[in-house]
C-alpha cells in the first residue's frame, strides 16, 4: 500500500502518540512548475537552471548538503525571495517572472519554518488564528479549533508555546500552516528540532496529515532517511544544480552517478577495470553494460550487501577469504570492520544475520547483487 492510500493506517498507528484527532478537511491542491530558475546573492550563483514540476497533492524533498539551494528556491516558491532568472507558475499560471511578481499572501501557500516561528506572548490556539485573517473572530476560532484538533492538541488551546514539548510546538506550527487550506504547503526543515526517536513518530503522522488535506508539498531537508521516507519524488541538489530527480526507490537502487550513491549509503569501494566488456575487480569478475574497454570503475558496494559466511562453507562457493577485524553491537545490527584477502583496504559490513563473528576469525563473503553499483572513475 502506497504512502497516499496509507493515510487511514498511518493514523491508527500513532492516534496514541498525538491523542484523539479529527479528520483534516480537504484543499484544492495546486500544481507547482519552475522553469529554468536561476538566482544569486552579491554576484555569487546559488541556483541554475532549475526545472522541475510538483503535480497536484504530492509530496517532493529538496534534498542536499548545506548550501545546494534547497531554502533559496523554496523561499523563491513562497515568494519571500525574488529570483534572478526563470518563472514560477501555479497551475500553470506565472506567479514569478521577469514582467510578473505575485505576493505571497496571493499564492495560496502555506509555510512552515524550521524554529516554528510560534510567537511566544500569544496562546497556542492565537498562534493557529494568526493566519485566518480573512475570517471573522468566531469563524476563524473554529477553524484553528478544528486544526488543533486534527494534530491532537485541542485541549493545549489555551497554553503557551513554552509550556509545549519540541514535538508540540512542531504539531502546532503544522495546525497554523495548514489551517488556511493552503493549496501548497512549503515545509522547511520541519524535524530538525526533535530528537530522534520523536522525529520519526511526528514526521509519520505529519504525512497522514499531509495526505487527508491533499495539499501539494515541498519539503527540505538534508537527511537521506527522511526524504526517502516521506516523499512521492526527491530533487537531489548539489551546489544549486539538479542532479536527480527521481522517486525514491529510483535514486536509491539506480542513483545518476557516485556523488548520488554516496549520498544515501556508506559504499565499500575497490578499483576494477573493463577488460574483454566485463568489468574485473579483486572482488570478482561482474557483467555491466555501458563501459568501454580499459576503463577505470569504481567498484560500489553498500555495507548491508555484504553478506558474512562461516569461512566458505554452506554452498557458498563465490565467496571471497576474509578475517574479522573489529566487530560493534550496534543493537539491530552488527558493524564488522573486514579484511578480504587481496584487498587493500578493509570492508566496513553491516550484518543482521544474528550469527556473531569474533575478531581474528576467519569467514567467507559474498555480495548481493541489488547493493552494488558500478560507476566510472573519472565521476
Amino acid at each position: 500500500m502506497s504512502a497516499r492510500d496509507g493515510s487511514a493506517e498511518w493514523g491508527q498507528k500513532w492516534g496514541q502518540t498525538w491523542g484523539q484527532r479529527g479528520k483534516a478537511a480537504a484543499t484544492i491542491a495546486a500544481g507547482l512548475k519552475f522553469q529554468s530558475i536561476g538566482h544569486s546573492f552579491d554576484d555569487k550563483q546559488v541556483l541554475r537552471d532549475i526545472s522541475f514540476s510538483i503535480e497536484p497533492g504530492e509530496v517532493v524533498s529538496l534534498l542536499g548538503q548545506s548550501g545546494s539551494g534547497k531554502t533559496t528556491l523554496l523561499r523563491i516558491a513562497a515568494g519571500i525571495e525574488r529570483q534572478t532568472s526563470g518563472s514560477v507558475l501555479i497551475n500553470n499560471r506565472d506567479v514569478a517572472s521577469g514582467s510578473v511578481f505575485v505576493p505571497p499572501e496571493k499564492r495560496s501557500v502555506g509555510l512552515m519554518f524550521q524554529d516554528y516561528a510560534l510567537f511566544p506572548h500569544l496562546s497556542i490556539l492565537k498562534n493557529v488564528m494568526f493566519g485566518l485573517t480573512d475570517l471573522p473572530g468566531h469563524a476563524s476560532e473554529v477553524e484553528a479549533r478544528a486544526a488543533l484538533r486534527r494534530v491532537g492538541l485541542e485541549e493545549k488551546a489555551d497554553s503557551f508555546p513554552h509550556m509545549l514539548s519540541g514535538g508540540q510546538q512542531q504539531r502546532v506550527a503544522l495546525a497554523r500552516a495548514f489551517a488556511p487550506r493552503p493549496s501548497i504547503l512549503l515545509m522547511d526543515e520541519p524535524f530538525s528540532g526533535l530528537d530522534n526517536r520523536l522525529r520519526d513518530r511526528v514526521r509519520d503522522e505529519t504525512l497522514s496529515v499531509l495526505r487527508e488535506i491533499g495539499a501539494t508539498c515541498m519539503i527540505v531537508t538534508h537527511d537521506p532517511e527522511e526524504a526517502l521516507r516521506m516523499s512521492d519524488r526527491i530533487v537531489l541538489l548539489k551546489d544549486g544544480r539538479i542532479v536527480q530527480f527521481a522517486r525514491p526507490e529510483e535514486l536509491y537502487f539506480n542513483p545518476v552517478n557516485y556523488w548520488a550513491a554516496r549520498f544515501f549509503s556508506d559504499l565499500n569501494e575497490v578499483e576494477g577495470t573493463v577488460i574483454d566488456g566485463k568489468v574485473r575487480s579483486p572482488i570478482g569478475v561482474f557483467e555491466q553494460s555501458g563501459f568501454a574497454e580499459g576503463q577505470p570503475i569504481r567498484v560500489c558496494v553498500r555495507e548491508q550487501g555484504v553478506i558474512l559466511h562461516e569461512a566458505i562453507k554452506d554452498g557458498y562457493v563465490s565467496a571471497l577469504a576474509a578475517r574479522v577485524k573489529r566487530r560493534m553491537f550496534l543493537g539491530e545490527v552488527d558493524l564488522y570492520e573486514v579484511s578480504i584477502k587481496g584487498v587493500e583496504y578493509p570492508f566496513m559490513v553491516r550484518s543482521r544475520t544474528g550469527k556473531s563473528f569474533a575478531p581474528g576469525e576467519n569467514i567467507g563473503v559474498s555480495f548481493r547483487k541489488k547493493d552494488m553499483l558500478m560507476f566510472a572513475k573519472e565521476d
